[in-house]
C-alpha cells in the first residue's frame, strides 16, 4: 500500500506557475468579491469620511541686535547661527502661548453633534453644505440624531473634576430648553438657552441651541493641560530652509475655521510674547549698563587729567608717527578688552562658568590681553616720554570709546524697553484651502484599498490551497490502492434542486437522473452501473454497500441516483437508508423518515410496510431510516437484521444500502460483512488521503473489503483535473 504522506509530498513538489494560475482562475469569483467589497468600503469611507483641513501660517525670527558692545564677535567666536529658529520653534509650542489660545478659543470645550453610526456624519454634512443655516428633519424618526444643520454653542461650563474628560449629553428639548445628563444617562441639569443652569456640581451657560427637540450632543470638558499637550503635538513648527529664520506652522482639524483660528491665536501671542520678553531683557541690560556708566565716567575724567597734567608738566610734548601707529593699535585693543570685560559681567548673571559662552568670552578676552602683553614690549622701546604719552593717551580714548559705547547702548535698550516691536513677525497669516482637504485623500484611499483587498483575497486563496489538503486527482486514489469506478462531476442542476421548493412529495424533483437525465453527473453514474455490472459478476451476493469516510461526502446522492438509472435499465432496486443516525434518504425519495429500517429489524412493523414505492419508476423502492433508534449499531447487529436482508434479496436484482460514514460510527462495517459488493464514496477537495487510507484501513481491520471508490463532486478547476470524458450528447433531429 503506498503511504499517502508520500503521495501528498509528491503533489506538493508538482506545484508550479501554471498550478498558481490556475488556483486563482479557479477562485475568481471570491477574489472579485472580496476586491469588489474592499473598493466598496473604500469608496464609501472616501464619500462618506471626514475630511481634514490644513491651515498654515509663517513668521520671521530676526536676529537679536547685541544687546552690550562685544555680542557680535562673541557670536561669532561661539559659531553660532544666524537663526534662532531652533529656540523659537520651542517657544512657539510651549504651554504659556499655546494654553494663552485654548483660553481665548476655549477649545478645553468639546461639543458635537450625535450622528447615525457609520453614515449620519456624511449624511449631515452633505446637507449643511448643500443648505446652510436649514435644520434637517429626523430621518425615519431617529430624532436622537443630527441629520444635519444642528448647532450647539457653550459659553460656560464647570465640571467636578470626577467629570473632567468624560462624555456628558445635552439633549435638546422644545423652546430652546435642554437637558444635560451624566454619562450614566442620569439627568444632571434642565436649562434654557441664554441663561446659567446649575445641578449636582455642574455650571452651564447655553449661548445658543439649534436642533430638532430630542437631538443629543456629546459634550465634554477635557483638563486644560490635556488639551494643550494634544495641540503640541498637532500643532507643526518647522523652519523653511536651513538657517533661514522663516518658521511654517501648520494645524490640521475638521473645521477650517477653527484651524485658521487657532494658528492665528498662537501667532498673535508668540509675538506679544516675544515683545513681551524682549522688553523685560532690554529692561535688565539697561539697569547693568546705567550703573556701568558711572564708573566709566569717572575713568575717563581721571584719564583725561593725568593726560593734561603729564601735558602741562612736559611742556605739550607731540606723539610721533611711530607711537600715533601704537597709539591705534593699542587703543582698538584695550577697548575691545574692556568691552568684553563689561560683557564677562553680564554673562556671569546669566551662565556658569562651565557654560560654552562663558568659557568663549574669557578665551578671547586671553587672545587679546597677549596682543596687549607684545604691543607693549614695542612700547618699552619707544622714549620714556613717548612711553608716557601714549599710554595716557591710550586711557583717555579707551575710556572715551567705552563711555560713548555705553550712552548709545543705553539709549537702544530704553527704547527697545519701551518699544512694541520684537524680533518675531508675522509673515504670513493663517489660511486654509478648503476646497481641498489634505484627508482623506480619495484616490489613495480608493486604490489603497482595492490593492489591500486584492492581496488579502490572493493570500486568503492561497492559505486555503495550503491548508486543503482535499484529493483532487483520481490518480491519488488509485496510488492508495483503490480503483475509481466512476468520477461523477459536481451538478449545478442538483444544486437548483435543492434550493428550489418545487418538490413533491413523490421525490420527483429531488432525483438527478429522473430530472435532468442528460446531466453530466447523470451519466458518470451510467458509467458507475455499467462498471459495477462487471464488478458484481464475482460478489457473494445482490448487496450493494456504500459508505464513506466523513460526513458531507454525498454517499445519498450517489446511492439514491445510482439505484434510479439502475431502474430505468430495468432491474428490481431497493435502496436502503442504513444510517439510522442521521439518514436524509427520505428526503431525496420523498416522505417521512417512519416507519423504516429501525422499526423493521425491531419488529415493530412488517415489510410491506417498511418498502416504500416511487411513483416515478416503478422498479425503485426504497426503505427510510425509521426512528433514531438510542442503540443503532446493536440494532444492525440483531439476528433480525440478517434475516431481513435474506428476505429482501431474493424479490430485487439489487439491494443498495447507504451507510453512515465509517470514521464516525462502526455501522458501515457491521453492514459491509453482509454485502456483496462494497464502494468508498470520496468527494472532490474534502476527503484527504490519508482519511481514505484510514478509512480502508479500518474497513479492512474488521474484515470488509473494499472494492472501489466513487470520485464524487469532481469540480473543473483550471489547475488541476477535471472528469474527462463527460460531455453533454444530446440528440438531434
Amino acid at each position: 500500500m503506498t503511504d499517502p504522506r508520500a503521495v501528498t509530498q509528491r503533489n506538493d513538489e508538482e506545484l508550479d506557475l501554471g498550478a498558481i494560475l490556475g488556483t486563482l482562475v479557479d477562485n475568481k469569483w471570491l477574489i472579485f468579491a472580496i476586491t469588489g467589497l474592499f473598493l466598496a468600503c473604500s469608496l464609501a469611507y472616501a464619500l462618506l469620511a471626514t475630511p481634514i483641513y490644513q491651515a498654515d501660517a509663517m513668521v520671521q525670527v530676526e536676529q537679536k541686535v547685541p544687546e552690550l558692545p562685544g555680542i557680535s564677535a562673541l557670536s561669532q567666536t561661539l559659531g553660532a547661527s544666524n537663526s534662532q529658529a531652533n529656540t523659537e520653534i520651542a517657544l512657539i509650542t510651549s504651554r504659556a502661548v499655546i494654553g494663552k489660545a485654548v483660553d481665548d478659543l476655549k477649545l478645553d470645550i468639546n461639543v458635537s453633534a450625535r450622528h447615525f453610526p457609520m453614515i449620519g456624519t456624511g449624511i449631515a454634512r452633505r446637507f449643511a453644505n448643500a443648505n446652510p443655516g436649514v435644520l434637517a428633519a429626523p430621518w425615519l424618526g431617529f430624532n436622537r440624531y443630527d441629520w444635519g444643520g444642528s448647532k450647539l454653542d457653550l459659553q460656560r461650563i464647570e465640571v467636578p473634576d470626577d467629570l473632567l474628560g468624560k462624555v456628558m449629553t445635552l439633549v435638546a428639548g422644545e423652546n430652546g430648553g435642554y437637558t444635560l445628563l451624566n454619562p450614566e444617562g442620569d439627568e444632571l441639569l434642565q436649562g434654557a438657552v441664554g441663561q446659567i443652569a446649575t445641578g449636582h456640581g455642574v455650571t452651564l451657560q447655553v449661548g445658543s441651541l439649534k436642533a430638532n427637540p430630542g437631538t443629543r450632543f456629546d459634550v465634554r470638558r477635557e483638563r486644560a493641560l490635556t488639551t494643550i499637550n494634544q495641540l503640541q503635538q498637532a500643532i507643526q513648527a518647522t523652519e523653511k530652509g536651513k538657517d533661514s529664520g522663516i518658521i511654517g506652522l501648520s494645524y490640521q482639524n475638521a473645521s477650517p475655521k477653527l484651524a485658521v483660528a487657532l494658528l492665528d491665536r498662537v501667532s498673535e501671542w508668540y509675538v506679544r510674547q516675544n515683545v513681551e520678553w524682549n522688553a523685560a531683557e532690554a529692561a535688565n541690560s539697561l539697569k547693568f549698563v546705567q550703573e556701568q556708566l558711572p564708573k566709566v565716567r569717572q575713568d575717563l575724567d581721571r584719564a583725561q587729567a593725568a593726560l593734561n597734567a603729564f601735558q602741562i608738566q612736559a611742556k605739550s610734548v607731540d606723539i610721533t608717527m611711530q607711537t600715533k601707529a601704537l597709539l591705534d593699535q593699542s587703543v582698538a585693543v584695550e577697548a575691545n578688552i574692556q568691552q568684553l570685560r563689561m560683557q564677562q559681567a553680564d554673562v556671569a548673571r546669566r551662565f556658569t562658568p562651565q557654560h560654552p559662552a562663558y568659557r568663549a568670552l574669557m578665551q578671547q578676552i586671553g587672545q587679546l590681553e597677549q596682543q596687549k602683553g607684545d604691543m607693549e614690549k614695542q612700547v618699552g622701546a619707544l622714549p620714556d616720554t613717548q612711553q608716557e604719552l601714549l599710554k595716557l593717551t591710550r586711557d583717555v580714548d579707551v575710556s572715551n570709546q567705552t563711555y560713548t559705547g555705553l550712552l548709545n547702548q543705553a539709549q537702544q535698550l530704553d527704547i527697545a524697553r519701551a518699544g512694541k516691536v520684537g524680533n518675531v513677525h508675522i509673515v504670513d497669516n493663517a489660511q486654509v484651502d478648503v476646497t481641498s482637504p489634505v484627508k482623506p485623500k480619495k484616490a489613495m484611499v480608493v486604490f489603497g484599498g482595492t490593492f489591500v483587498g486584492a492581496f488579502l483575497a490572493f493570500g486568503l486563496v492561497f492559505v486555503r490551497q495550503m491548508l486543503n489538503r482535499g484529493v483532487e486527482e483520481p490518480s491519488v486514489i488509485e496510488q492508495l490502492g483503490l480503483p475509481v469506478y466512476a468520477s461523477v462531476p459536481v451538478s449545478p442542476t442538483e444544486h437548483e434542486i435543492a434550493l428550489s421548493d418545487r418538490a413533491r412529495s413523490d421525490g420527483r424533483h429531488h432525483l438527478l437522473a429522473i430530472s435532468s437525465p442528460a446531466d453530466l453527473a447523470t451519466e458518470a453514474l451510467r458509467s458507475l452501473r455499467t462498471s459495477l455490472h462487471f464488478a458484481r459478476m464475482e460478489a457473494k451476493n445482490n448487496i450493494l454497500m456504500i459508505s464513506g469516510s466523513s460526513p458531507e461526502a454525498g454517499k445519498t446522492f450517489v446511492s439514491a441516483n445510482l439505484a434510479a438509472v439502475m431502474a430505468q435499465a430495468g432491474q428490481r432496486v431497493l435502496v436502503i437508508d442504513g444510517d439510522m443516525r442521521k439518514g436524509t434518504l427520505h428526503k431525496v425519495m420523498g416522505g417521512r423518515p417512519n416507519n423504516g429500517l429501525s422499526e423493521l429489524i425491531a419488529g415493530q412493523i412488517d415489510m410491506e410496510t417498511a418498502i416504500r414505492p416511487i411513483a416515478s419508476l416503478e422498479n425503485l423502492h426504497y426503505i427510510a431510516r425509521g426512528k433514531i433508534p438510542p442503540n443503532p449499531s446493536e440494532l444492525l447487529m440483531n439476528q433480525r437484521f440478517a434475516e431481513v436482508m435474506d428476505q429482501l434479496m431474493p424479490r430485487y436484482d439489487l439491494v443498495l444500502i447507504d451507510t453512515p460514514p465509517i470514521l464516525a460510527v462502526t455501522d458501515a462495517s457491521i453492514i459491509g460483512h453482509m454485502a456483496g459488493t462494497c464502494l468508498l464514496v470520496v468527494r472532490f477537495g474534502l476527503n484527504q488521503a490519508r482519511e481514505i487510507a484510514l478509512a480502508r484501513q479500518r474497513f479492512a481491520q474488521n474484515g470488509v473489503e473494499i472494492k472501489g471508490a466513487i470520485f464524487n463532486a469532481v469540480e473543473r478547476r483550471s489547475s488541476g483535473y477535471y472528469s474527462y470524458g463527460y460531455y453533454e450528447y444530446k440528440n438531434g433531429t
